[in-house]
């Protein structure tokens, strides 16, 4: 019975799947589709289907796609495929491909731009101060708790560990922890 069901919801889904199609932003679509994939262990080769599936069984997934593809059209598909509702996303923040979470409940993105496979976890602030946002380079993760805010840079290939406070800029290849945030490992 629940395979029924599963089925026709991705039935009632086919407008996402053109919405996909013609996308701009196809191309970073593309790119989460595959890290999903990755992250979940799934087979990488049917876009399609991963799209559909992730849109069936992935409030979080959702809140990404309807963020690349804004319109009048994304608030009436969110009506019959609600996104996570405590998941923000701020419509001026640039985020590109591969962009991966984990269960992202209470977490608030508010940055200039984030680059590509970028991974967060939940309950974590992403914010400005006095109108300054952080920028946020190329594979980083941010774990539980995580709070990154102001007019900063977290290089690329940093960690930003459960509970970090980070209000100053991060070199590349840093693990940062604590509060204040300090660097406890560098890879060189």
């Amino acid at each position: 019975m629940k395979t029924l069901v599963t089925t026709l919801y991705k039935f009632f889904l086919i407008p996402h799947v053109i919405l996909y199609k013609y996308s701009k932003q196809k191309a970073y679509i593309d790119q989460d589709i595959i890290r999903w994939a990755k992250a979940k262990g799934h087979p990488k080769n049917n876009k399609t289907k991963l799209l559909l599936h992730y849109l069936t069984h992935s409030k979080d997934f959702r809140n990404i796609f309807y963020f690349r593809n804004r319109g009048a059209l994304c608030h009436i598909l969110n009506l019959y495929c609600p996104k996570e509702k405590y998941f923000k996303i701020d419509v001026n923040t640039k985020i590109k491909g591969g962009f991966l979470t984990g269960h992202p409940y209470s977490t608030i993105i508010n940055a200039n731009e984030i680059g590509e496979n970028f991974y967060i976890n939940h309950l974590v602030t992403i914010g400005e101060i006095n109108g300054k946002k952080p920028s946020i380079g190329n594979n980083v993760s941010v774990y539980t708790g995580a709070i990154i805010i102001g007019d900063i840079t977290i290089g690329n290939n940093c960690n930003i560990g459960a509970g970090a406070v980070v209000t100053k800029s991060v070199q590349d290849n840093c693990t940062v922890v604590g509060n204040p945030a300090r660097v406890i490992k560098k890879k060189e």
